[in-house]
């Protein structure tokens, strides 16, 4: 038995065009895929300012609770926690590039209101960003975008 010759032309396999179509659709997705994953200095910087301020309320409430001053100090790898047991909150940026601008510490109690406070953090990308952490001693700190420093 012999096939026709139209059925022998379908049995071959994917044309040029619906090749470059399958092509062209992957390349979209890949394209919107990476730009989708992108992590920009700026959302780098602005997770680490809402961090740090989960953090800063974490170490306000465990002096609060123990009755012991406790002060948040950054260092040069990073921060810590002065009046918490060692390793009680994590001490390092998770990010790098990300830094305080002004190295004085801010004590977080142990009493209930605290004096008004303020952090301005930093990164070294292009174009520098700052966001500054702010709390008026009674609401829990909250994050505030910056300008270039």
């Amino acid at each position: 038995m012999s096939r026709p010759l139209g059925a022998l032309r379908n049995a071959r396999g994917l044309t040029l065009l619906e090749l470059m179509v399958v092509i062209a659709i992957m390349g979209l997705a890949t394209a919107g895929v990476s730009l989708a994953m992108r992590d920009t200095a700026g959302e780098q910087l602005s997770r680490e300012a809402e961090r740090l301020a989960a953090l800063l309320e974490a170490g306000r409430a465990a002096s609060r609770t123990s009755g012991v001053p406790v002060r948040w100090q950054p260092t040069e790898e990073g921060f810590r926690f002065e009046g918490l047991p060692a390793q009680s909150l994590p001490e390092r940026w998770l990010s790098s590039g990300v830094s305080p601008v002004s190295s004085q510490a801010i004590t977080l109690g142990p009493e209930p209101v605290i004096g008004p406070q303020r952090v301005q953090l930093s990164n070294q990308a292009t174009p520098p960003r700052t966001v500054t952490l702010i709390s008026d001693g009674l609401r829990p700190f909250t994050v505030e975008a910056g300008a270039a420093p």
